[in-house]
Protein backbone atom coordinates (compact mmCIF):
# COMPACT_ATOMS: atom_id res chain seq x y z
CA UNK A 1 0.00 0.00 0.00
CA UNK A 2 2.90 2.54 0.67
CA UNK A 3 4.20 1.33 -2.71
CA UNK A 4 1.59 2.41 -4.47
CA UNK A 5 1.16 5.83 -2.49
CA UNK A 6 4.54 6.66 -3.62
CA UNK A 7 4.07 5.57 -7.09
CA UNK A 8 1.19 7.66 -7.10
CA UNK A 9 3.06 10.84 -5.53
CA UNK A 10 5.54 11.19 -7.97
CA UNK A 11 3.13 10.46 -10.97
CA UNK A 12 1.38 13.53 -9.72
CA UNK A 13 4.92 15.58 -9.05
CA UNK A 14 5.82 14.78 -12.86
CA UNK A 15 2.31 15.96 -14.04
CA UNK A 16 2.56 19.02 -12.11
CA UNK A 17 6.38 19.28 -13.47
CA UNK A 18 5.25 19.43 -16.85
CA UNK A 19 2.31 21.48 -16.08
CA UNK A 20 4.24 24.20 -14.15
CA UNK A 21 6.93 24.10 -17.75
CA UNK A 22 3.94 24.37 -20.12
CA UNK A 23 3.20 27.67 -18.21
CA UNK A 24 6.73 28.87 -18.38
CA UNK A 25 6.45 27.89 -22.19
CA UNK A 26 3.23 29.81 -22.86
CA UNK A 27 5.03 33.09 -23.61
CA UNK A 28 7.43 31.57 -25.69
CA UNK A 29 5.09 29.42 -27.49
CA UNK A 30 3.23 33.02 -28.39
CA UNK A 31 5.96 34.61 -29.64
CA UNK A 32 7.01 31.79 -32.11
CA UNK A 33 3.11 31.87 -33.18
CA UNK A 34 4.02 35.67 -34.06
CA UNK A 35 7.17 34.93 -35.58
CA UNK A 36 5.06 32.65 -37.36
CA UNK A 37 2.54 34.60 -38.24
CA UNK A 38 5.27 37.23 -39.52
CA UNK A 39 7.00 35.40 -41.86
CA UNK A 40 4.16 34.01 -43.63
CA UNK A 41 2.76 37.24 -44.38
CA UNK A 42 6.27 38.16 -45.13
CA UNK A 43 6.48 35.66 -47.21
CA UNK A 44 3.57 36.07 -49.20
CA UNK A 45 4.29 39.67 -49.51
CA UNK A 46 7.89 38.63 -51.12
CA UNK A 47 5.97 35.99 -53.48
CA UNK A 48 3.85 38.62 -54.74
CA UNK A 49 6.53 40.77 -55.18
CA UNK A 50 8.52 37.80 -57.15
CA UNK A 51 5.55 37.05 -59.59
CA UNK A 52 4.78 40.97 -60.48
CA UNK A 53 8.32 41.40 -61.09
CA UNK A 54 8.79 38.66 -63.39
CA UNK A 55 4.85 39.16 -65.26
CA UNK A 56 6.63 42.89 -65.76
CA UNK A 57 9.37 40.84 -67.91
CA UNK A 58 6.95 38.90 -69.52
CA UNK A 59 7.99 35.45 -67.50
CA UNK A 60 4.75 34.95 -65.78
CA UNK A 61 5.24 31.14 -65.25
CA UNK A 62 9.27 31.66 -64.12
CA UNK A 63 7.11 34.19 -61.18
CA UNK A 64 4.80 31.63 -59.85
CA UNK A 65 8.05 28.99 -59.43
CA UNK A 66 9.96 31.75 -57.78
CA UNK A 67 7.42 33.04 -55.80
CA UNK A 68 6.77 29.48 -54.25
CA UNK A 69 10.48 29.26 -53.56
CA UNK A 70 10.44 32.50 -51.87
CA UNK A 71 7.71 31.67 -49.80
CA UNK A 72 8.88 28.18 -48.83
CA UNK A 73 12.44 29.22 -47.91
CA UNK A 74 10.52 32.38 -45.55
CA UNK A 75 8.58 29.62 -43.75
CA UNK A 76 11.83 27.10 -43.77
CA UNK A 77 13.41 30.22 -41.45
CA UNK A 78 10.09 30.96 -39.35
CA UNK A 79 10.10 27.52 -38.08
CA UNK A 80 13.75 27.47 -37.36
CA UNK A 81 13.56 30.44 -35.21
CA UNK A 82 10.05 29.01 -33.51
CA UNK A 83 12.01 26.00 -32.51
CA UNK A 84 14.74 28.27 -30.99
CA UNK A 85 12.60 30.45 -28.97
CA UNK A 86 10.09 27.92 -27.57
CA UNK A 87 13.34 25.39 -26.78
CA UNK A 88 16.53 28.12 -26.40
CA UNK A 89 18.46 24.92 -25.59
CA UNK A 90 18.07 24.02 -29.21
CA UNK A 91 20.86 26.45 -30.75
CA UNK A 92 20.65 27.36 -34.73
CA UNK A 93 23.66 25.04 -35.05
CA UNK A 94 21.64 21.94 -33.73
CA UNK A 95 18.89 23.13 -36.47
CA UNK A 96 21.46 23.39 -39.49
CA UNK A 97 22.78 20.03 -38.74
CA UNK A 98 19.63 18.42 -38.37
CA UNK A 99 18.50 19.98 -41.94
CA UNK A 100 21.57 18.93 -43.92
CA UNK A 101 20.45 15.25 -42.79
CA UNK A 102 17.26 15.36 -43.35
CA UNK A 103 17.62 17.20 -46.88
CA UNK A 104 19.62 14.35 -47.78
CA UNK A 105 16.58 11.99 -46.49
CA UNK A 106 14.50 14.19 -48.46
CA UNK A 107 16.89 14.49 -51.36
CA UNK A 108 16.37 10.53 -51.63
CA UNK A 109 13.47 10.02 -50.81
CA UNK A 110 11.43 12.43 -53.22
CA UNK A 111 14.17 12.39 -55.98
CA UNK A 112 12.14 12.37 -59.02
CA UNK A 113 10.21 15.28 -57.91
CA UNK A 114 13.46 17.45 -57.36
CA UNK A 115 15.15 16.29 -60.33
CA UNK A 116 11.73 17.55 -62.10
CA UNK A 117 11.38 21.07 -60.24
CA UNK A 118 15.17 21.81 -60.95
CA UNK A 119 14.38 20.94 -64.65
CA UNK A 120 11.58 23.47 -64.39
CA UNK A 121 13.44 26.14 -62.65
CA UNK A 122 16.13 25.88 -65.31
CA UNK A 123 13.67 25.85 -68.04
CA UNK A 124 12.18 28.47 -67.02
CA UNK A 125 15.69 30.52 -66.30
CA UNK A 126 17.08 29.71 -69.59
CA UNK A 127 13.77 29.54 -71.69
CA UNK A 128 14.64 27.35 -74.67
CA UNK A 129 10.88 27.45 -75.36
CA UNK A 130 8.14 29.88 -73.94
CA UNK A 131 4.45 29.58 -73.49
CA UNK A 132 2.93 29.60 -76.59
CA UNK A 133 5.77 27.29 -78.98
CA UNK A 134 4.82 24.42 -80.85
CA UNK A 135 7.01 22.04 -79.97
CA UNK A 136 7.75 18.16 -80.77
CA UNK A 137 9.17 15.90 -77.81
CA UNK A 138 10.60 12.40 -77.67
CA UNK A 139 7.82 10.08 -77.35
CA UNK A 140 6.09 11.85 -80.48
CA UNK A 141 4.16 14.50 -78.88
CA UNK A 142 3.77 17.26 -80.69
CA UNK A 143 2.13 20.71 -79.92
CA UNK A 144 1.72 23.87 -78.62
CA UNK A 145 3.04 24.68 -75.10
CA UNK A 146 0.20 25.74 -72.95
CA UNK A 147 1.87 26.19 -68.93
CA UNK A 148 5.54 25.54 -67.57
CA UNK A 149 4.92 24.52 -64.28
CA UNK A 150 7.44 23.37 -61.60
CA UNK A 151 6.75 19.19 -62.01
CA UNK A 152 5.77 19.53 -65.28
CA UNK A 153 5.10 21.21 -68.85
CA UNK A 154 1.56 20.94 -70.80
CA UNK A 155 1.32 20.93 -73.94
CA UNK A 156 -1.98 21.02 -75.99
CA UNK A 157 -1.86 18.95 -79.13
CA UNK A 158 -3.05 19.92 -82.49
CA UNK A 159 -5.90 17.42 -81.87
CA UNK A 160 -7.59 19.35 -78.76
CA UNK A 161 -5.04 16.67 -76.53
CA UNK A 162 -3.27 17.82 -72.86
CA UNK A 163 -0.05 16.08 -72.59
CA UNK A 164 1.57 16.55 -69.58
CA UNK A 165 5.35 15.93 -69.67
CA UNK A 166 7.82 15.82 -66.88
CA UNK A 167 10.27 18.47 -66.79
CA UNK A 168 13.41 16.32 -66.39
CA UNK A 169 12.28 14.28 -69.46
CA UNK A 170 12.29 17.77 -71.62
CA UNK A 171 15.20 19.66 -70.09
CA UNK A 172 17.32 15.64 -70.83
CA UNK A 173 15.81 15.02 -73.83
CA UNK A 174 16.15 16.31 -77.31
CA UNK A 175 13.49 18.99 -78.00
CA UNK A 176 12.35 20.44 -81.53
CA UNK A 177 11.11 24.05 -81.19
CA UNK A 178 8.92 24.49 -84.17
CA UNK A 179 8.18 28.12 -83.82
CA UNK A 180 11.34 29.27 -82.58
CA UNK A 181 12.15 31.48 -85.95
CA UNK A 182 9.13 32.98 -87.77
CA UNK A 183 9.93 31.29 -91.03
CA UNK A 184 10.26 27.39 -91.69
CA UNK A 185 11.25 25.62 -95.26
CA UNK A 186 8.66 22.68 -96.30
CA UNK A 187 10.00 20.52 -99.06
CA UNK A 188 8.08 17.79 -101.24
CA UNK A 189 9.75 15.01 -103.91
CA UNK A 190 8.12 15.20 -107.02
CA UNK A 191 9.10 12.24 -109.66
CA UNK A 192 8.39 12.80 -113.35
CA UNK A 193 8.92 11.05 -116.34
CA UNK A 194 12.23 9.67 -117.88
CA UNK A 195 11.97 11.17 -121.16
CA UNK A 196 10.64 14.49 -119.66
CA UNK A 197 13.07 17.69 -119.54
CA UNK A 198 13.92 18.86 -116.02
CA UNK A 199 13.95 22.90 -116.83
CA UNK A 200 10.31 22.47 -117.80
CA UNK A 201 9.26 20.90 -115.06
CA UNK A 202 10.77 22.69 -112.39
CA UNK A 203 9.70 26.22 -114.31
CA UNK A 204 5.97 25.29 -114.10
CA UNK A 205 6.53 24.25 -110.00
CA UNK A 206 8.32 27.12 -109.24
CA UNK A 207 5.96 29.32 -111.02
CA UNK A 208 3.08 28.00 -109.39
CA UNK A 209 4.12 28.05 -105.96
CA UNK A 210 4.77 31.67 -105.94
CA UNK A 211 1.14 32.05 -106.99
CA UNK A 212 0.01 30.21 -103.72
CA UNK A 213 -0.53 32.67 -100.62
CA UNK A 214 0.86 31.87 -97.84
CA UNK A 215 4.22 30.92 -99.39
CA UNK A 216 7.12 33.39 -98.92
CA UNK A 217 9.09 35.32 -101.91
CA UNK A 218 12.08 35.71 -100.03
CA UNK A 219 13.56 33.11 -99.67
CA UNK A 220 11.75 32.00 -102.92
CA UNK A 221 10.69 28.94 -103.97
CA UNK A 222 12.83 26.50 -105.62
CA UNK A 223 12.77 23.27 -107.87
CA UNK A 224 16.14 20.98 -107.69
CA UNK A 225 16.80 18.22 -109.73
CA UNK A 226 17.42 15.61 -106.95
CA UNK A 227 18.14 11.94 -108.55
CA UNK A 228 17.47 9.48 -111.30
CA UNK A 229 15.50 6.79 -110.32
CA UNK A 230 14.23 3.29 -111.60
CA UNK A 231 11.15 4.83 -112.50
CA UNK A 232 11.60 8.30 -113.28
CA UNK A 233 13.65 11.43 -112.46
CA UNK A 234 13.12 13.10 -108.86
CA UNK A 235 12.88 17.19 -108.30
CA UNK A 236 12.89 17.96 -105.25
CA UNK A 237 10.22 21.08 -105.23
CA UNK A 238 11.14 24.10 -101.70
CA UNK A 239 9.30 26.48 -100.07
CA UNK A 240 9.30 28.96 -97.27
CA UNK A 241 6.00 29.99 -95.03
CA UNK A 242 5.21 30.67 -91.19
CA UNK A 243 6.73 28.41 -89.15
CA UNK A 244 3.45 27.84 -86.74
CA UNK A 245 1.57 24.45 -88.25
CA UNK A 246 -1.61 25.65 -89.76
CA UNK A 247 0.33 27.87 -92.03
CA UNK A 248 2.60 24.63 -92.98
CA UNK A 249 -0.01 22.37 -93.13
CA UNK A 250 -2.38 24.84 -95.05
CA UNK A 251 -0.14 25.36 -97.42
CA UNK A 252 1.21 22.03 -98.31
CA UNK A 253 -1.92 20.73 -99.48
CA UNK A 254 -2.33 23.57 -101.86
CA UNK A 255 1.04 23.19 -103.28
CA UNK A 256 0.20 19.08 -104.01
CA UNK A 257 -2.72 19.97 -105.65
CA UNK A 258 -1.87 22.78 -107.87
CA UNK A 259 1.80 21.41 -108.67
CA UNK A 260 0.19 18.06 -110.02
CA UNK A 261 -2.72 20.23 -111.81
CA UNK A 262 0.32 22.12 -113.81
CA UNK A 263 2.49 19.80 -114.48
CA UNK A 264 -0.46 17.91 -115.70
CA UNK A 265 -1.42 20.52 -117.68
CA UNK A 266 1.95 21.19 -119.27
CA UNK A 267 1.84 17.23 -120.38
CA UNK A 268 4.50 16.53 -117.89
CA UNK A 269 4.49 12.89 -116.81
CA UNK A 270 3.88 12.08 -113.57
CA UNK A 271 5.05 7.77 -113.48
CA UNK A 272 4.00 5.17 -111.17
CA UNK A 273 6.22 2.65 -110.05
CA UNK A 274 5.58 -0.43 -112.32
CA UNK A 275 6.50 -4.03 -111.67
CA UNK A 276 6.46 -7.41 -113.94
CA UNK A 277 5.49 -10.58 -111.76
CA UNK A 278 6.55 -13.38 -113.08
CA UNK A 279 4.71 -16.68 -111.77
CA UNK A 280 6.44 -20.11 -112.63
CA UNK A 281 4.67 -23.30 -112.40
CA UNK A 282 7.10 -26.37 -111.11
CA UNK A 283 4.76 -29.18 -112.10
CA UNK A 284 4.43 -28.60 -115.66
CA UNK A 285 5.65 -31.11 -118.21
CA UNK A 286 8.21 -28.03 -119.45
CA UNK A 287 9.69 -26.97 -116.13
CA UNK A 288 13.66 -27.42 -116.53
CA UNK A 289 13.40 -28.05 -120.30
CA UNK A 290 14.36 -24.30 -121.75
CA UNK A 291 13.31 -25.03 -125.16
CA UNK A 292 9.68 -25.12 -124.64
CA UNK A 293 9.44 -22.86 -121.10
CA UNK A 294 6.18 -20.46 -121.38
CA UNK A 295 6.65 -16.97 -122.21
CA UNK A 296 8.87 -14.58 -120.20
CA UNK A 297 11.61 -17.32 -119.41
CA UNK A 298 14.76 -16.59 -120.75
CA UNK A 299 15.22 -18.81 -124.53
CA UNK A 300 18.04 -22.05 -123.71
CA UNK A 301 19.41 -24.58 -125.92
CA UNK A 302 17.60 -27.39 -124.31
CA UNK A 303 20.33 -27.44 -121.40
CA UNK A 304 18.65 -28.33 -118.02
CA UNK A 305 19.07 -26.58 -115.07
CA UNK A 306 20.89 -28.71 -112.44
CA UNK A 307 18.18 -28.94 -109.85
CA UNK A 308 16.34 -30.45 -112.09
CA UNK A 309 19.78 -32.88 -113.46
CA UNK A 310 19.38 -33.90 -109.71
CA UNK A 311 15.90 -34.72 -109.08
CA UNK A 312 15.99 -37.08 -112.57
CA UNK A 313 18.98 -38.62 -110.94
CA UNK A 314 17.49 -38.96 -107.30
CA UNK A 315 13.91 -39.94 -109.37
CA UNK A 316 16.14 -43.09 -111.41
CA UNK A 317 18.11 -44.05 -108.45
CA UNK A 318 14.60 -44.46 -106.12
CA UNK A 319 13.17 -46.79 -108.84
Amino acid sequence: MDQIEADTGRIIDKLESWIEGSVRLVPNMIAALAILLLFYLLGRLLARWARHAATRRGRANLGDVAGALVRWMVMILAVMLAVTIIAPSITPADLFGALGIGSVAIGFAFKDILQNLLAGVLILVRQPFEVGDQIAVSGGHEGTVERIETRATLIRTYDNRRVVIPNSDIYTDSVVVKTAFATARSEYDVLIGCSDDFDTACRVMVDTCRAIDGILSDPAPEAIPWAMEADGNLIRLRWWTASDRASTVGIWGRVIQRVYAALDAEGVDLPYPTRVLLLHDQTEDTDGDRTRQREGWPAGAGDVPRQSRIADALSRRGS
